[in-house]
C-alpha cells in the first residue's frame, strides 16, 4: 500500500494555460510540484528560480525585518534567518502587521466575491481535524494558482519540494523500520488520494469565475505539497477576538518568521500584540537572549518526538529529549518479557479482579482503554506502564493500596512495593526493550555504515530516524540496568548489616 500510494503521489499535475469565462480571462500559475529535491540535499530550490524580494515586500507592507538580520543557507536546515551582527536581548527582530499572515479565511486585495470562499469552505469540510494543515493548504494552493496574488512574493520563496515521508519512495518509507510513522504515512497518502477525488468531484460543476484554482486540476501531488508547506511552516496563534472576548487559535503562515529554524533552547520567541482600536493581532519575533553575529535565529516549534518532526517538518533531531518509543500494552507480551527476565509465574495475562480494577483506573483495561504506552522521553518509562507492572507483579493487595497511583507511576519513587517487586518490574521493561530492538532488521552499526557510504537525502532521513529510535531503546535499557544494580547492591548491603 505504501509504495503504490507513494508512486501516485509523485504524479505531476496537468494544467492549461488559460481558463475563459464569459466575463474575463483568468491567468494562473501552474500547480505542478516537484516530487523530489531538485537542488542540493539540504537546499531545495524555490518555486521560481529568481523569486521577488521577500524582505522588501514585508517592509513595504508595514512590517519589520531587523537591519542586523539576513537570510542565509544553514548546513542543517537550508535557508534561515541569521544575525549579521550582534543583536541585544529584547530587540524586535521581525514584525508582521495583521494582514500579512496567510490564514484560511484571508481575503486578498483582489475582490473575487463570496462564491470563491464558499467553494474552499466546501472543500475544507472534507478535511479531518487531525490533518488541519490541508485546510490552510487549500488557501495556499488558491493563492499560488492566481497571477496577481497578494501573497506571491511570499509563496514564490517557498521550497519547490519538502522532505517529508509522503514524498519518500516506497523503499525509503520501509527504511523507517518503525510502525507508528509507517501507519501515519499510509494514512496521509490514502487521505490525499481520496481527497483528490473529493476535490475533483466538488470542482467539476463550479463556474469558471468561481473556480478556486483558476480552472486547474488539483491532484494528490499538489495537495501533498500544500499540506507539507503548511505543516512544516505554519504556527497556531491567536486570531481576531471572538464575541465572548477570547481569541480563537488559528493556523497561519508567517512570512520571514517561518524561516527561523527550530531549537529546544531558542534565542527568540513569537509574541502577539493586539491593536486596541481594531482588535487585530500583530505578530512579532523578539530576541530572548543576546544574539551573536552569525547565530541562527531560532524558535521552539514544540516539545515533540522525532515522529512529529519527520512527518510534519521533514527533519530528525539527534538526541531529542522528547523522543520516545511506542509499544502496545499486551498481557501476553508482558508475560513473555517477564519470563525472559527471570520472573517466576507472572500473571499479566490473567490479573486478579482487584488488579483489573487498577488497570481500569490506568486506562489499560476496558473497551475504551488506551493501550499505547511509551518508553524514553521525559518519563523514561511511561507512568501508566510502570504502575501496571508494579501492581501486577505484587501479590499483596493491601500493600498496593497503601500508595496512590500517582506514586506508583513515578520512576523516582524508590521501590514503593519492595526491592524484589521493583527489580522484577524493571527487568520486565528491559526485556521489552530487547524485544522491541529485535523488531528492527538492522543494527545501529549497519545504519552508520550506510550513511558513511553516501545515500539519498530521503534515505538519509529514514536511517537517521531509525538510529534515534534504537538509541532510545538502548538508553532506556542502560538506565534501568543501572537502577537494578543499585537496588540489588542496597539490598545486599542491608542484608549484611
Amino acid at each position: 500500500m505504501v509504495s503504490s500510494a507513494a508512486s501516485k503521489m509523485l504524479m505531476a499535475t496537468r494544467a492549461r494555460d488559460f481558463v475563459s469565462s464569459s466575463n474575463y480571462l483568468i491567468q494562473f500559475r501552474p500547480l505542478t510540484c516537484a516530487s523530489s529535491p531538485t537542488a542540493t540535499a539540504f537546499h531545495p530550490a524555490r518555486i521560481v528560480p529568481h523569486p521577488p524580494d521577500l524582505i522588501g515586500w514585508v517592509k513595504r507592507e508595514g512590517g519589520l525585518f531587523h537591519s542586523g538580520l539576513k537570510i542565509a543557507n544553514e548546513d542543517s536546515y537550508g535557508l534561515g534567518v541569521v544575525a549579521a551582527e550582534d543583536i541585544p536581548k529584547g530587540s524586535d527582530l521581525i514584525a508582521l502587521p495583521n494582514h500579512l499572515p496567510l490564514r484560511f479565511g484571508s481575503i486578498d486585495s483582489d475582490d473575487r466575491g463570496g462564491g470563491l470562499e464558499s467553494v474552499l469552505a466546501q472543500l475544507a469540510r472534507h478535511v479531518p481535524e487531525e490533518l488541519w494543515a490541508m485546510k490552510l493548504g487549500l488557501k495556499l494552493l488558491q493563492e499560488r494558482a492566481l497571477v496577481g496574488s497578494f501573497w506571491w512574493p511570499y509563496i514564490s520563496n517557498l521550497p519547490e519540494t519538502y522532505s517529508v515521508p509522503i514524498f519518500f519512495s516506497g523503499e525509503d518509507i520501509k527504511n523507517l523500520q518503525y510502525a507508528p510513522p509507517l501507519h501515519q504515512v499510509n494514512k496521509r497518502c490514502r487521505f490525499l488520494l481520496d481527497f483528490e477525488k473529493e476535490v475533483k468531484g466538488v470542482l467539476k460543476n463550479v463556474e469558471p469565475d468561481e473556480h478556486p484554482f483558476a480552472g486547474q486540476e488539483v491532484d494528490a501531488n499538489s495537495l501533498g505539497w500544500a499540506m507539507s508547506a503548511v505543516s512544516s511552516r505554519a504556527f497556531r496563534l491567536h486570531g481576531e477576538r471572538l464575541p465572548d472576548g477570547t481569541h480563537a487559535t488559528v493556523p497561519m503562515m508567517l512570512p520571514l518568521i517561518d524561516m527561523c529554524n527550530h531549537s529546544f533552547y531558542p534565542n527568540a520567541q513569537i509574541v502577539q500584540e493586539e491593536d486596541a482600536k481594531n482588535l487585530k493581532m500583530a505578530v512579532k519575533v523578539v530576541a530572548e537572549t543576546e544574539i551573536k553575529q552569525d547565530d541562527a535565529i531560532t524558535l521552539n516549534y514544540g516539545c515533540l518526538s522525532n515522529d512529529f518532526f519527520l512527518l510534519d517538518y521533514g527533519f530528525v533531531i539527534p538526541s531529542n529529549p522528547y523522543d520516545c518509543i511506542e509499544l502496545r500494552y499486551d498481557g501476553a507480551l508482558l508475560d513473555a518479557a517477564s519470563i525472559a527476565a527471570g520472573v517466576a509465574s507472572p500473571n499479566f495475562s490473567s490479573p486478579a479482579p482487584w488488579q483489573k480494577q487498577i488497570l481500569s483506573q490506568l486506562n489499560l483495561e476496558g473497551e475504551a482503554a488506551n493501550l499505547k504506552v511509551t518508553l524514553g522521553g521525559t518519563e523514561l518509562v511511561e507512568g501508566r506502564l510502570l504502575a501496571a507492572l508494579r501492581v501486577l507483579l505484587a501479590s499483596d493487595m493491601e500493600s498496593v493500596q497503601k500508595y496512590d497511583l500517582n506514586t506508583l507511576k513515578l520512576v523516582s519513587a524508590e521501590a514503593p512495593l519492595g526491592v524484589s517487586n521493583e527489580v522484577a518490574a524493571l527487568r520486565t521493561v528491559i526485556a521489552l526493550c530487547v524485544i522491541a530492538l529485535g523488531h528492527f532488521p538492522t543494527k545501529i552499526m549497519d545504519d552508520e555504515s550506510l550513511l558513511k557510504g553516501g545515500v539519498s537525502r530521503t534515505m538519509e532521513l529514514a536511517i537517521q530516524f531509525r538510529i534515534q529510535k534504537k538509541s532510545i531503546i538502548i538508553d532506556v535499557m542502560r538506565d534501568l540496568t543501572r537502577r537494578v544494580k543499585i537496588l540489588l547492591s542496597k539490598e545486599t548491603a542491608t542484608a549484611q548489616c
